[in-house]
């Protein structure tokens, strides 16, 4: 029998990588749903291989996926953290808005 891929791999290692992206460009939440979604599908590979290792060959590349996976939810973890602290540090969000009000005075920007 010719040996098969785990369907999710290349699903859950797009994911993972979109997640670094997310971390990145966002509050972390992006990163942590992405990471986690990725982490979710990975594990039904996982389990799916251990049922039958036999049957599939790709079982390193599910390793690198969900490396990958957990390195984007650490730092999405910690992105979100972090932007959690700085909003807590500004006065919570009635002084975050206020911040933002002040800003968009200052550059004219019309509420």
């Amino acid at each position: 029998m010719e040996k098969q891929k785990l369907p999710n791999v290349t699903t859950g290692l797009v994911l993972g990588i979109i997640s670094f992206v997310c971390c990145c460009f966002s509050s972390g939440l992006g990163g942590v749903l992405m990471s986690g979604i990725a982490w979710f599908l990975l594990r039904k590979d996982e389990k799916r291989y251990m049922e039958s290792p036999e049957d599939y060959d790709n079982f390193s590349q599910l390793k690198t996926a969900k490396i990958i996976a957990i390195i984007g939810l650490v730092l999405g973890v910690c992105t979100l953290a972090w932007t959690v602290f700085q909003i807590y540090q500004l006065g919570g969000i009635d002084g975050y808005m206020e911040k933002v009000n002040e800003a968009m005075e200052l550059y004219g920007v019309e509420q």
